[in-house]
């Protein structure tokens, strides 16, 4: 089984300050927001593009 993988990310502090918010307003850590984002992003060019063969590229 694969280790998780760590993403580091630059983001200016008002971007920050407001993710702090939602993630606080939907009972997630900051981590746990974005990654739910992510996985958005991924449901949706998936359901319009089709599923990503994510070991071929």
């Amino acid at each position: 089984m694969e280790k998780d993988k760590h993403l580091g990310l630059r983001i200016d502090a008002e971007t920050h300050g407001k993710l702090h918010y939602i993630a606080a307003y939907e009972g997630r850590s900051e981590n746990k927001q974005v990654l739910y984002l992510i996985q958005k992003c991924i449901r949706e060019f998936e359901k319009e593009h089709g599923p990503i063969d994510w070991k071929q590229s």
